[in-house]
């Protein structure tokens, strides 16, 4: 769909050589933090925005090239923005219908009872958007941009004004509905769980460059570069020095597994370490560790831990073990996945 595209303003470049591809019915994300030209990306994607280089292609058709910008209209684009832009004086049903208005009586009757069915709002026909809560005009504003049947949905941080709770369950809600629909849809957002509830990949962009195009899964285990590993969940970078093929010598111990050829023996390193990485585990544990602060999360807790040389490492741990700080525990290692660095890399920055 993207095919090496800059995109910029007055002749500064804001997106650099960005290439992504979603397959019909997929669903993506643009995560990011807030500058990272995320929005840009998307207002290119919808027309809004021409590219200074690359194309970007709907169902094989080319819609921007340099000099070449098919208008936002003509794309079969929905939107949906962060404000639900409803219309005040209209009903449910007029502002679910007024994309499909030009559609007959009869079709456009149908396709507001099929779409708010599908939402979950049948009965709210007559009801205006002051009426309605904050989840309500977002589900309307949703079922208005799916009623011409787009065969694309872009939602630039639809959720941004609600609660983080509400947030995730109404990223699931609109994945189901996107689902149900066939619909290919990209979301912008700076909230990696939204990310994770709405998206089957992601697109990590930082300065205007793509870090990382990958599953949650894989931008979590296996992130690309320094950047993606500290912006997606939680983790700590502890140093190492590689001592074997396929082991760094650190603070926790020696860890094994899944280095790259690129590392010769001796090089400093950097280790990602994630909570789930090492256990709290008095009788097996082999590393002696003191508990320096922790936070309760229902079902478990997230604690702060310092090894003997002062490192710190964060690790989860069952709610029923509630150690307190200032406790002193042994930890063992459960790296599934050993993700290591050239100490000192920055990650993904321009060039």
């Amino acid at each position: 769909m993207l095919d090496d595209i800059d995109v910029g303003y007055s002749g500064q470049r804001v997106v650099h050589a960005i290439s992504l591809e979603l397959s019909r019915g997929q669903i993506g994300c643009l995560l990011g933090p807030s500058g990272c030209g995320k929005t840009t990306l998307l207002r290119a994607i919808a027309g809004f925005e021409g590219v200074m280089r690359g194309e970007i292609r709907l169902n094989d058709e080319t819609v921007s090239r340099p000099g070449f910008t098919l208008a936002p209209e003509k794309r079969n684009v929905g939107m949906v923005f962060q404000d639900f832009a409803l219309f005040p004086h209209l009903d449910v049903t007029g502002n679910i219908a007024f994309g499909i208005r030009r559609w007959s009586r009869t079709d456009r009757e149908h396709r507001v009872k099929e779409l708010l069915r599908l939402i979950g709002l049948s009965g709210y026909e007559h009801a205006f958007p002051h009426a309605l809560s904050g989840g309500q005009q977002q589900r309307i504003a949703l079922a208005r941009a799916l009623a011409p049947r787009p065969q694309l949905l872009l939602l630039d941080e639809p959720f941004s004004s609600m609660d983080v709770e509400l947030r995730t369950d109404l990223a699931r809600e609109v994945r189901a509905i996107l689902r149900a629909e066939g619909t290919t849809g990209i979301l912008v957002t700076h909230d990696q769980h939204e990310a994770f509830a709405f998206a089957d990949r992601i697109a990590v962009l930082n300065n205007g460059r793509l870090c990382q195009w990958d599953t949650a899964y894989h931008l979590y285990h296996k992130p690309a570069d320094r950047f993606v590993a500290g912006f997606v969940g939680e983790g700590t970078i502890i140093p190492g020095r590689v001592c074997a093929e396929d082991c760094v010598e650190t603070a926790l111990g020696r860890i094994t597994g899944g280095l790259s050829d690129r590392y010769a023996q001796g090089a400093a390193v950097d280790v990602l370490v994630r909570p789930d990485d090492i256990t709290v585990d008095n009788e097996a544990g082999t590393v002696p560790a003191e508990v320096t602060a922790k936070a309760f999360r229902g079902a478990d807790f997230l604690y702060t831990l310092r090894l003997q040389d002062g490192t710190e490492v964060l690790c989860v741990a069952p709610s029923h073990d509630n150690f307190i700080v200032s406790d002193h525990v042994r930890v063992r290692l459960d790296f599934s996945h050993l993700v290591a660095f050239p100490r000192g890399e920055s990650g993904c920055t321009p060039h």
